[in-house]
């Protein structure tokens, strides 16, 4: 029986690289998506292209009913036959601005989706893998700034940070079900939610960064793929920024 995989919000950007890379190395994949029905679709073509099962699904994780959204994860496992990797991606970048005028709606909304909503998805794939007792990997995508901050971002970061904590302690719970728990704190990354989506990252100049230039969604999948695999056997509780050198340029501009 192949390995499962099942990845949120996979309609698009890191979500959707990350669920071809899983199938090209042999998964079956449960893919989520929010409005994007289309692009869960295209997804869903390229993972049958290669020869392997998909399931698609939406999830909702601004949903006034939060923890019934997370059932998703119970029905795609139960259409699959399973799950042994789940990719904690889907997320939010809104609201930007000033933290005296951000509304508590608007923080609630940005919680409920990239904390919340990924502590009941990881939640849910725990259960059925300590269930099913073959162990398990969950890779929770964060950002850079799960690690640094960033000026009108205070909802994005607080939720960032928190995931990033709450990967560690999943680490330390889960361990002793061979449950591994990892994250990964992409920089800018071309993809919709930075408006670059069908943009060539190559041909975009960033003067601040050590590489020069913005992610593809790829470069981040092959991460996903990585710790989805038995050559990360020894990694967990980790937090793998890969961000084209930002974090570095803290310490260049307070020399």
């Amino acid at each position: 029986m192949s390995p499962i995989a099942i990845v949120t919000a996979s309609d698009s950007g890191i979500g959707q690289e990350a669920a071809k890379e899983l199938a090209e190395e042999g998964f079956d994949v449960g893919i989520t998506y929010h409005e994007d029905h289309d692009g869960a679709k295209e997804t869903l073509t390229v993972v049958e292209e290669v020869g392997r099962r998909g399931e698609v699904r939406r999830l909702d994780l601004i949903s006034p009913d939060l923890p019934k959204a997370a059932n998703v994860i119970d029905e795609l496992a139960d259409s699959l036959g399973g799950v042994d990797v789940l990719v904690n991606n889907a997320g939010t970048g809104d609201p930007t601005g000033d933290f005296l005028e951000l509304s508590y709606e608007e923080w609630r909304r940005v919680l409920d989706t990239n904390l919340d909503g990924a502590f009941l998805c990881a939640q849910r794939a725990a259960r059925r893998m300590v269930d099913a007792g073959n162990g398990g990997r969950i890779i929770n995508i964060t950002s850079v700034h799960e690690h640094i901050p960033r000026i009108g971002a205070s909802a994005y970061g607080a939720s960032k940070a928190g995931l990033g904590l709450l990967t560690k302690v999943m680490a330390m719970e889960l361990a002793p079900y061979g449950i591994r728990v990892n994250a990964i704190a992409p920089g800018e990354i071309a993809t919709p939610m930075t408006g670059a989506e069908d943009t060539d990252p190559h041909t975009m100049e960033r003067l601040n960064l050590p590489l020069g230039r913005p992610g593809h969604a790829r470069e981040i999948a092959t991460w996903v793929a990585f710790l989805a695999s038995n050559k990360a056997s020894y990694a967990t509780g980790a937090s793998f920024v890969v961000d084209g050198g930002l974090m570095l340029m803290a310490a260049e501009l307070s020399s």
